[in-house]
């Protein structure tokens, strides 16, 4: 795999669009399956933070800004750390289909973290997003 090609996952859920819209813009929704955020909006130019742990406990604070929002369809931030190097986009994109939602995650720009630390290698966005994605915003939007 290219070192510089963006990470990419796909999966449709059983759930219409807007709910999963409102689950990855709802900061009372996201903290049941992303992170705890004190405040999110919707909105270009929309910063929030929120601390996430590495493999050794080490705790890392990303700094986020709402970069575009296309209601029900686009949502981008980029994606930063506190006191580490590196510049990277975030990008949910929703394809209705029927009452199901093909959700597409990208993330750009994965190799200007850090390569000397595994907390930034690429497997290790791969293996996160692939549990975010793949498994706890599925489960959150399929229930009820």
């Amino acid at each position: 795999m290219n070192k510089t090609q963006p990470y990419s996952i796909e999966r449709t859920y059983n759930a219409p669009v807007s709910k999963v819209w409102k689950a990855i813009t709802d900061k009372n929704d996201m903290k049941q399956w992303y992170f705890d955020l004190a405040e999110f909006k919707a909105e270009p130019g929309f910063q929030f933070s929120f601390s996430g742990q590495g493999r050794k406990g080490e705790q890392y604070i990303h700094l986020c800004e709402v970069k575009e929002v296309v209601f029900e369809k686009k949502l981008s931030y980029s994606w930063t750390y506190k006191d580490q190097p590196g510049y990277s986009v975030v990008t949910f994109e929703l394809f209705a289909e029927g009452d199901k939602t093909l959700v597409k995650l990208t993330h750009e720009g994965i190799e200007s973290f850090a390569s000397n630390n595994p907390d930034f290698a690429k497997e290790s966005f791969m293996a996160g997003w692939n549990e975010i994605i793949g498994k706890l915003l599925k489960e959150f939007v399929e229930k009820k």
